[in-house]
């Protein structure tokens, strides 16, 4: 006869299934009631991924690559809660601890017109003027220092054509950038002039032809007399169609600072080599 110190405890008892079931999933609680919040705080203080989804960027950034997004670049505002929740919350304007774009940073930022995260380069900071003529991109009167590099072949992403592009590499301040020109032949198209309005930043992607950016008239106020200098006109289409126009700081969300890796194919033609695509400073 067993005494009761020898006797099984009931927690040496086998499990049912369903004491198993209830076991793993409070496990499970536990472990994500620690693991999100920490997760949400470093995605909304510190940095967060994510993924190129055009071609708008190329050659800088490919279709598929995953970049780090500084978020406290800029300061912090209602985009920069991780998940995009700014867009839900009723939040207002401004920013803490804001701090204004370089020219030249790639910066992920909230479209103006409609619920998209986008991805450009900024090449105009408040009070500038901006136009391209000649496929040359002029800043406050004077053409940024513009380079021929090479013309380069190759096939977008998920298509079977080749494309092919002239590569140029262009230098403003102490930044240095790649773009493409002359994509499929075709001259990037002459611009209106614009006059980058307080609170906001004017932005290109770096394949010319192919970014539907800050100098498409979609997204801006109606130009006068061949001048474009205001911002938050009522829009004359459908937002979803219409381009970033100029784009106010405070719907930046960070500075994209290097790509951490990539599942782009690389597919370029005439046997140039690719570049490296994994832990990639911009």
């Amino acid at each position: 006869m067993l005494s009761e110190t020898d006797a099984p405890s009931q927690t040496d008892a086998p499990l049912t299934p369903w004491q198993k079931v209830v076991r793993e999933l409070k496990e499970w609680g536990a472990t994500l009631a620690i693991v999100a919040p920490a997760f949400l705080l470093f995605t909304g203080l510190l940095y967060e991924q994510r993924v190129i989804p055009s071609e708008s960027m190329v050659p800088t950034l490919e279709v598929g690559d995953r970049v780090a997004v500084a978020k406290f670049a800029y300061g912090y505002g209602r985009y920069s809660l991780p998940l995009s929740l700014g867009r839900y919350l009723p939040l207002g304007h401004g920013r803490f601890f804001p701090s204004t774009p370089e020219r030249g940073d790639v910066v992920v930022f909230e479209h103006t017109h409609s619920d998209r995260v986008m991805i450009k380069r900024v090449v105009g900071l408040p009070g500038d003027t901006i136009q391209v003529l000649n496929e040359t991109l002029i800043i406050n009167g004077k053409p940024v220092e513009s380079e021929f590099v090479r013309t380069v072949r190759y096939v977008p992403d998920k298509e079977v054509v080749i494309d092919q592009a002239d590569e140029w590499s262009e230098t403003s301040g102490d930044k240095t950038w790649m773009t493409h020109r002359g994509l499929r032949g075709k001259p990037v198209s002459d611009s209106l002039l614009f006059v980058v309005p307080e609170g906001h930043l004017f932005m290109v992607g770096d394949n010319r032809n192919n970014s539907y950016d800050s100098r498409e008239l979609s997204g801006h106020c109606p130009p006068i007399n061949g001048v474009v200098d205001r911002a938050g006109c009522p829009l004359r289409g459908d937002p979803d169609d219409a381009s970033v126009g100029f784009v106010p700081v405070d719907h930046l969300i960070g500075r994209a600072d290097t790509v951490l890796l990539t599942f782009h194919r690389c597919k370029l033609q005439d046997g140039e080599p690719c570049k490296k695509r994994v832990w990639h400073p911009l």
